[in-house]
């Protein structure tokens, strides 16, 4: 099990030696997160690094990373627990077949811990060889309110009541990062519990620095190209602007064609990489790509 960090600087240049660059703001929350033992919420434009974050955490930490994927329609059967009505049934006629009559023995037996499947939360409240593992709740805003409600429980005391079984309480408290793209509002009781962060898009400067750490492979000018083009885009009227993953993903498709320079034809061949939406790929079809191109050449021209 790795050391946490002891300092806000310490923590900034560990996160990027497992490849996760960010800025001082961000470091400063996440420092705080793991000092204080309190849950980090982080909201942000998709694909901006929310996710990635709790996954650095836990490779920096040695910790095991657990995730809830949040759906519509989320409950505690998903989330916390359930029980196996399969081996159940199989139990039940098991016991009739050998003449079993104490019906207390057999229910304590159906509702033991042989038959408990955990969902990641209650894995998260358990302890683990490693330390604490890091819990993510990733995309907390596709839930609706009474599963935020549900949560409040667990984020105040780290501990959930199982009826056949009673109290689950977490010796030592789970890491808790939640993520939100900001679909709909969540809930004020469920943001005080955490230190709160908006994951912006990152500066020029720092998404050449990500891509230089991500993909190591591609020639330095394309990698400042790619920056300079994709900012460019952000400012354009999009259903969906690319987000840093996608500058990533991008950037890996243009090194494994051998790119070494951003051409309007190459840029058309892999848009598919980079915009996600057939509106957004029409919008810079043809001279405009060339006109962006020529748009993000120019300020880099002009930075030197």
């Amino acid at each position: 099990m790795a050391e946490r960090p002891t300092s806000i600087d310490e923590m900034i240049s560990t996160l990027a030696s497992e490849g996760y660059v960010c800025g001082r703001d961000l470091g400063t929350v996440s420092y705080l997160a793991l000092d204080l033992g309190m849950p980090l919420f982080l909201e942000g434009e998709a694909g901006v690094g929310k996710t990635e974050i709790a996954k650095a955490l836990a490779t920096m930490l040695g910790r095991r990373l657990i995730r809830l994927q949040c759906f519509e329609g989320l409950d505690v059967s998903s989330a916390l627990y359930d029980w196996n009505f399969a081996g159940q049934m199989i139990a039940i006629r098991t016991a009739e077949a050998a003449g079993q009559s104490d019906r207390g023995a057999l229910q304590s037996e159906l509702f033991s811990d042989d038959f408990l499947i955990r969902r990641p939360l209650l894995e998260a409240l358990e302890p683990h060889d490693a330390g604490p593992p890091v819990l993510l709740i990733d995309e907390i805003d596709r839930t609706d309110e009474p599963f935020e409600a549900f949560l409040l429980e667990i984020l105040s005391d780290f501990q959930v009541t199982i009826p056949e079984l009673g109290e689950v309480k977490a010796q030592e408290p789970p890491i808790v990062i939640l993520t939100s793209n900001r679909t709909r509002e969540v809930h004020d009781a469920l943001k005080r519990r955490c230190l709160y962060h908006w994951v912006d898009y990152p500066d020029f400067d720092r998404e050449l620095e990500i891509l230089r750490a991500r993909v190591p492979a591609a020639a330095e000018r394309l990698s400042k190209e790619v920056v300079a083009f994709v900012h460019a885009l952000r400012g354009q009227d999009f259903f969906k602007s690319p987000g840093v993953a996608e500058s990533i993903d991008w950037a890996r498709c243009l090194v494994a064609l051998d790119a070494v320079a951003l051409s309007p034809e190459l840029i058309t061949d892999t848009v598919g990489a980079l915009l996600k939406y057939q509106d957004d790929i029409a919008k810079v079809a043809g001279a405009e790509t060339t006109r962006i191109l020529d748009q993000a050449k120019a300020e880099l021209a002009r930075a030197g």
